[in-house]
């Protein structure tokens, strides 16, 4: 473990491909709810940055900043409907973030998991490819398509089925830690942790789904926080501040 103020050293290491998974919270920025334009756009930028670098990128985004499907059923509601509300709130954070990108000449295909031909395509895998071959970025929208797994799981799933080299999970908070930063500044930041740990100490890295899927596959999981601009191609460069996940 390290001192939160330490850069994280990580040996040199060359991503082809990338599945950034982001929260919908982070797109609200200081907002109570929706989405903030000027986030979008610097996330957007983040996004271009890594891009511009030659490294194929896919993204999945939650729908928290909306609708939380979890919510919706402790209040009461039926799980499976609630979760459905769930991934349309995903479609429209996805459509949000492809406008910004495109605004900014990056070719971008939503790929939704469930069929909404008017708006966006269908989850096809090996089109998926095909278009990050091509240097597009494919945002995966609607979650799986199955009600009861979370968007983590959804950006576990599309990761392994696109071969990603890691999941980059984008958060408020520079890493992982023993205990929430935010509420206890003694803290302690993990430098690297493994998949057993992060499911037998909770740590709330992804959910256990998602965790486990990911370590099946051996695909790392890179944490950091993506409140700071830039950050996400200094991590994608082994510089600045994160935790790895691995095996």
């Amino acid at each position: 473990m390290s001192n939160p103020a330490v850069d994280t050293p990580m040996q040199p290491k060359t991503f082809n491909r990338i599945m950034l998974k982001m929260s919908g919270e982070v797109l609200m920025g200081e907002k109570d709810y929706g989405l903030d334009p000027a986030v979008v756009e610097r996330i957007a930028q983040d996004i271009k940055e890594v891009v511009d670098t030659g490294t194929e990128v896919c993204v999945v985004v939650g729908a928290g900043n909306i609708f939380r499907g979890v919510s919706g059923a402790a209040s009461g509601m039926d799980r499976t409907t609630a979760d459905y509300m769930g991934m349309l709130g995903i479609v429209i954070n996805a459509l949000a973030l492809q406008n910004a990108l495109e605004n900014m000449g990056i070719q971008t295909r939503v790929q939704s998991g469930i069929r909404m031909d008017s708006i966006c395509e269908p989850y096809i895998r090996r089109k998926a490819v095909r278009h990050m071959q091509k240097g597009r970025v494919v945002i995966f929208a609607a979650g799986t398509g199955n009600p009861y797994f979370t968007s983590d799981t959804a950006g576990a799933l599309r990761a392994s089925e696109m071969d990603c080299d890691a999941i980059f999970k984008a958060t408020k908070v520079d890493g992982v830690y023993d205990s929430d930063p935010n509420k206890n500044p003694e803290a302690k930041r993990f430098d690297r942790i493994s998949f057993i740990d992060c499911l037998t100490k909770d740590l709330k890295v992804m959910d256990a789904t998602a965790i486990s899927l990911a370590r099946e596959n051996d695909i790392p999981i890179i944490v950091f926080d993506v409140k700071e601009k830039g950050n996400f191609a200094r991590v994608a460069k082994g510089q600045g501040t994160f935790t790895t996940v691995t095996n």
